[in-house]
């Protein structure tokens, strides 16, 4: 994100970011669902540091925040102003000493060289309207080694593509060989999850897998 508009501006954490003022009950069951299997998924352990890129309201960061412990480190990115002064309230009133929270760009995620031992970007690729400057971005920000994990939806039928965004999505969403071809041509591919989390929001989510080398 991350779990959220990324469209004319580029991560935000959840699909309806321009109505949305705060977290959804939809947003903290899916992120309480999907957090454990991504730690374990992106080999994640007390005292590492993960960046959630597009992170909307936090649901996504707070988790990541509690599984990594006061020794581990999450970066929590967004471009959407409402977004960054919600991330910047939850981290002070959950009292979140391990969480910095960081305003990206159309192009940039703005994270730290090197930083990074995993990377989530939920909901937030299929909006990308600079896909190829971000992914350089989210590259140089990983560890050799580090991982990073995209998560979206296919593109929905008879949908058009967001404003700016490149038209081989298909229509609103991005197809997971899209995703695989893009960032493979940066990081290497490790695999894709068709089915990623069936329970959470938005439906028919996918994930796919890269690692630094």
């Amino acid at each position: 994100m991350k779990r959220v508009t990324f469209a004319a501006v580029l991560l935000v954490g959840a699909s309806t970011a321009a109505q949305q003022t705060a977290l959804t009950d939809a947003q903290i069951k899916s992120a309480d669902a999907e957090v454990p299997p991504l730690v374990e998924l992106l080999e994640l352990k007390p005292g590492m540091t993960v960046a959630d890129v597009g992170a909307g309201f936090g649901a996504w960061t707070m988790r990541f925040a509690r599984a990594l412990g006061p020794a581990g480190r999450v970066y929590a990115t967004d471009i959407g102003a409402a977004q960054l002064a919600a991330l910047r309230d939850v981290t002070r009133r959950e009292r979140l000493s391990n969480v910095t929270v960081i305003e990206g760009a159309v192009s940039s995620t703005n994270l730290p060289a090197l930083c990074c031992d995993a990377i989530l970007i939920r909901d937030a690729y299929h909006h990308l309207t600079q896909p190829e400057a971000v992914i350089r971005s989210l590259a140089a920000s990983l560890k050799p080694g580090g991982q990073l994990a995209v998560i979206d939806f296919p593109p929905r039928p008879d949908s058009e593509v967001p404003a700016g965004v490149p038209a081989n999505r298909g229509g609103h969403g991005v197809p997971p060989e899209v995703v695989r071809d893009e960032v493979g041509a940066t990081l290497t591919y490790v695999r894709t999850i068709l089915a990623w989390s069936p329970s959470s929001q938005p439906a028919s989510l996918f994930l796919v897998l890269f690692r630094k080398p």
